[in-house]
């Protein structure tokens, strides 16, 4: 049931109707129907996971409430394994058995390792580090745990977020699952913008570069040239932004009709001017995540420059992993520490990078193809796709009238989305535009409309992120 589609809107209907007319405790049990037929609409069977982790992580908490030391380290310790143990699976035990049997048949060794075949639940990797959160923060006593089991499988399976995100904390989504709720008029207003805004950005934006992907990615070798392979490059940097920042603020949009703020995940991420900066405005929930949950763990950044270095790059190696189960990933990840870790190397000796004047651009545009590599990394089907295409863009660089399309399609689509995001770098406020003079935001909005009236994609697609 995408966002996008019909079937979402009728099934939001209803939910919004029945959710006006209950009170607080029943609109909770509500909506927890609703999300557990939200997510059976891919796949029923798949339900028992999500009440597996929810009853799991439920009793576990409550049981470090009433335990000490070393009790408290074995309740947390059952959390971990059960989530991870369903996650890897799932997610990943295909992927490191086949890479195992590959390894022993290439040492001449002779060895039958069970393979499953195991359709990948849709949004685990998000719900699983969602209840893992509660645990870990009960354990360090950062969140009381709540003996309301229902509202508890309300703040687990919250439909809006449910598949792709954000990954909320306990902290911030259980008290207001726990709470009563008032929509006031200005949670209309909001949601109304965040939905129009996400449904620009993912049917006229993410849809249509889809195209240009597509068209490049799943060609020969031979077929192309390097400067087309730079233009899918660009259009894959946009369309994944516009997907997955699209479904983020459609979420946030209808939680907010629900009467629920869910965490901003993207804050203009291409404005940033560094590795750093930019994992502090992109997959906000996740990158926050890994910091809180295994970066600081693991030291940090205290000890010694080489073990911060560490620490970064195992970091991003397993936030790569988190995306799938497949060496692009591990290589995206292993790129993305580098980054960190260069970056963190040459900040020691230059200072941070300039805001403002022409160095500030400077650094923004050579930063943004810094970005665009790593995504060639991500969106390959293997590593001999990713060196074939840098092959081209280095030794074959032909212009040709697909690539001047493609930059046509990139600019004229893309375009209008980015100075708005400009206007808004320079506010830094997410509803900026809530604030202008009601003419200027019905100018825009139907320019959102109208966008998505004239120029929409020639299929439908799925949101990027649901794979993982």
């Amino acid at each position: 049931m995408l966002f996008n589609s019909y079937e979402f809107w009728l099934f939001f209907a209803v939910v919004i109707l029945l959710y006006r007319s209950l009170p607080h405790r029943g609109q909770n049990r509500m909506l927890l129907v609703a999300s557990y037929v939200f997510y059976g609409f891919w796949d029923w069977r798949f339900l028992g996971l999500i009440v597996f982790s929810t009853i799991v992580d439920f009793v576990v908490a409550l049981a470090m409430q009433d335990r000490h030391g070393g009790r408290r380290r074995t309740y947390l310790v059952i959390s971990l394994i059960s989530n991870l143990g369903l996650l890897g699976i799932f997610k990943y035990y295909g992927f490191f058995s086949g890479e195992l049997a590959s390894l022993l048949q290439f040492l001449g060794v002779n060895a039958s390792i069970p393979l499953l075949d195991i359709i990948l639940p849709v949004g685990i990797s998000f719900y699983t580090f969602q209840t893992l959160s509660y645990t870990i923060d009960v354990y360090r006593g950062q969140t009381e745990p709540t003996r309301k089991f229902m509202d508890f499988a309300l703040y687990v399976a919250f439909f809006p977020q449910l598949v792709a995100g954000p990954i909320e904390r306990s902290t911030h989504l259980l008290p207001q699952v726990l709470k009563s709720r008032r929509i006031s008029g200005e949670d209309f207003r909001k949601g109304l913008y965040l939905v129009g805004l996400g449904m620009f950005t993912k049917i006229v934006v993410a849809d249509n570069m889809a195209r240009i992907v597509d068209s490049v990615f799943g060609a020969q070798y031979s077929e192309l040239t390097g400067a087309e392979c730079l233009v899918a490059i660009y259009a894959f940097a946009f369309q994944i932004y516009g997907d997955f920042y699209g479904y983020s603020l459609i979420a946030k949009g209808i939680a907010r009709w629900l009467g629920f703020d869910i965490m901003t995940n993207f804050a203009r991420p291409y404005f940033a001017r560094s590795p750093s900066d930019f994992w502090r405005r992109w997959h906000i929930s996740l990158s926050t995540w890994l910091r809180d949950y295994l970066y600081i763990p693991l030291g940090g950044n205290r000890g010694t420059n080489a073990r911060t270095y560490r620490n970064l790059m195992l970091t991003m190696l397993l936030g790569g992993l988190w995306h799938g189960a497949n060496w692009t990933f591990v290589i995206w990840g292993f790129y993305q520490g580098l980054l960190l870790a260069v970056h963190r190397l040459i900040s020691a000796r230059t200072g941070p990078p300039a805001t403002s004047g022409p160095r500030a651009w400077l650094s923004l545009v050579f930063f943004f193809h810094l970005v665009c590599l790593g995504w060639l990394f991500f969106r390959a089907s293997d590593a001999e796709q990713i060196w074939s295409m840098l092959h081209l863009i280095v030794f074959d660089f032909r212009w040709t009238d697909f690539a001047t399309s493609g930059i046509g399609m990139i600019v004229f689509l893309v375009g209008p989305l980015l100075a708005y995001e400009a206007w808004l770098e320079r506010r830094d406020d997410e509803y900026a535009l809530l604030r202008v003079h009601w003419i200027g935001l019905a100018l825009v909005l139907t320019y959102f409309a109208m966008m998505a009236l004239f120029f929409p994609p020639l299929e439908a697609h799925e949101f990027i992120y649901f794979q993982f």
